[in-house]
């Protein structure tokens, strides 16, 4: 019996967000190339995709390549972003078919072009997608985001597009690369490493936690759904206190 029946579909997650963290260290424990984990780690995507339908996740955003990889070996840098021209390639009729909605968050315009081009039009051809809106962080980073957000608001106080005394946490929100997707509520890191490297700092603030110590290229459905189980044994307060919550589901 899989996981999958164990889930109360009445309490899942709106947007799971996975560091894919460990698939070099899962190629080093087998004697191969790290290139071999980071391929290894492309066919999981496609897995988890799959179960964060089955399990109805509206929203999946998944930590491809942080600003801070760039500073990894130029090869090693090239082997990923071919690895991401092949699987957007190969997965964008099944994207269509299933009705899954490819976005991107980051700094797209230091990407090669190669990758741009086939982001660009997996994004424009899945637009209409309404099962799962697959998000892809590419060359992103939580400072990068926030800094660009402050800037940009700094430029429309300046140019009076904003008044300065009337920014509330929803004015931030709606400077964010994510505007138009709701918080996460299931954070979710392999790789056995106990931090979230940058990621979604703004948006996953109220966010689960779940780290395990499966490398990425291990990580497969059901480990997506008993995530999702330990998401749903949490009592989510947001600052309030059980009482409270219980008078309100009354």
């Amino acid at each position: 019996m899989s996981l999958l029946d164990k889930v109360n579909n009445k309490n899942i997650p709106q947007h799971v967000a996975i560091i894919m963290d460990g698939n070099g260290r899962w190629a080093k424990a087998r004697d191969l190339e790290r290139s071999e984990g980071h391929r290894e780690g492309i066919e999981t995507i496609e897995k988890v995709v799959d179960a964060c339908t089955q399990a109805n996740v509206k929203y999946l955003t998944i930590y491809a390549f942080s600003v801070e990889n760039w500073l990894r070996p130029e090869d090693e840098v090239n082997t990923l972003m071919d690895l991401l021209v092949y699987f957007i390639t190969k997965e964008t009729p099944k994207l269509l078919k299933n009705g899954i909605r490819l976005q991107t968050i980051g700094e797209t315009e230091r990407l090669p072009e190669r990758t741009r081009n086939a982001l660009y039009k997996c994004m424009e051809e899945t637009a209409s997608g309404e099962k799962l809106t697959l998000v892809v962080a590419l060359s992103y980073s939580s400072r990068w985001e926030l800094t660009k957000a402050a800037k940009d608001i700094a430029a429309d106080v300046k140019n009076g597009v904003l008044d300065g005394n009337s920014i509330t946490e929803e004015t931030i929100n709606n400077y964010l690369a994510t505007k138009n997707m709701p918080d996460v509520d299931l954070l979710i890191r392999t790789g056995g490493e106990i931090r979230i490297s940058n990621f979604m700092l703004w948006q996953a603030s109220y966010a689960e936690l779940y780290f395990t110590d499966t490398y990425w290229p291990d990580f497969d459905e059901e480990c997506l759904y008993e995530a999702i189980l330990y998401f749903q044994k949490k009592e989510r307060r947001f600052g309030k206190i059980s009482e409270q919550l219980e008078k309100e589901n009354q």
